[in-house]
């Protein structure tokens, strides 16, 4: 498993770097399920965490902890992490705080271990991130064919979450036209560049599956989901006056501010997490996550569409 903070299950805190996510190292991080934090930017579990679950498989180790048994598998998510090398974004003066464990030294991990045994970027508008999106997806491509190579049989390619939608962006690039923001009071412009890349990643992913017809490739649309969770929320628990607001937060229209973080001292957390999608304003809570991962399983926000509870079991490994 390769990625960032969505999937990252305690490696970033182990890195011993990234202080923008310190916080994510105590309570209230972890606080509704493991009752500690464990390095999931969360308020529990996460989607990977639930779709182990549902798979028959123990929740995956983080690869940095290595006191854990990889028997059944190895996390090497990092939350922070981008597509592109941090050489790519120093080259065009664009600073990272983050983590340097990108995509590739990511899959450099996966070498090892088998020898053994990706925000939108500070400091530059939208219209010139755009032109990084092919770079990114042939990133995640090259990525896909090196895990294949390596012997992957079943990938699972997620694509970007509507994030015109995060109590973040909400805040950070707040507008008084009401014309920048959609029938969801998300922002348009955000929303689109995220349909921009997850266009080309599926195209890209298309070419892929030529390239390897045995293997299975599933593209998960985390975008679509999110918004089928954001309409249907009222019937699924969720509080529908609090659908763009951080549970863990403080501060503003959209309960977010930089200077008061989540985890911060004196910053509160949400009376019910459970009724909350946005956990501190760019993750989710674990309610939402487990939402999300049915949907995954049920295979209704993938392609091809018959999902990972019907064709993907642990017992079929095997193109």
């Amino acid at each position: 498993m390769e990625g960032d903070s969505i999937s990252d299950t305690g490696n970033l805190i182990r890195e011993g770097t990234g202080q923008a996510f310190a916080t994510i190292g105590h309570l209230p991080y972890g606080e509704t399920y493991f009752h500690n934090a464990t390095g999931r930017c969360s308020d529990g579990q996460l989607m990977i965490d639930f779709l182990a679950t549902n798979l028959g498989l123990p929740f995956l180790n983080p690869y940095l902890d290595k006191n854990a048994s990889f028997e059944h598998g190895v996390n090497f998510a990092v939350a922070g992490a981008t597509a592109l090398d941090k050489s790519f974004f120093t080259e065009k003066n664009i600073y990272m705080p983050f983590t340097n464990s990108s995509l590739g030294v990511q899959l450099n991990w996966l070498k090892g271990h088998l020898n053994s045994k990706c925000n939108n970027h500070p400091g530059k508008p939208i219209s010139e991130v755009m032109n990084y999106v092919p770079y990114v997806v042939d990133a995640i491509i090259e990525a896909a064919r090196t895990v294949i190579d390596h012997g992957a049989a079943q990938l699972i390619v997620p694509g970007n979450f509507p994030i015109g939608c995060m109590p973040s962006y909400l805040t950070t690039f707040y507008y008084r036209n009401p014309g920048a923001y959609d029938r969801n009071n998300c922002l348009k412009y955000f929303n689109s560049f995220t349909e921009f890349h997850n266009l080309q990643l599926t195209n890209a992913l298309s070419r892929l599956r030529i390239e390897y017809p045995r293997i299975k490739i599933m593209y998960a649309d985390y975008y679509n989901s999110f918004l089928q969770l954001f309409s249907q929320a009222s019937g699924l628990g969720f509080d529908r006056n609090t659908l763009l607001k951080s549970c863990c937060g403080k501060g503003g229209d959209y309960n977010f501010d930089v200077r008061n973080m989540c985890g911060m001292q004196d910053v509160p957390v949400c009376a019910s997490p459970k009724t909350m999608i946005s956990w501190d304003g760019v993750h989710l809570t674990q309610a939402a996550y487990n939402v999300m991962a049915d949907e995954l399983m049920m295979g209704g926000y993938t392609s091809p569409n018959y999902g990972l509870w019907m064709k993907w079991t642990c017992n079929n490994l095997k193109p």
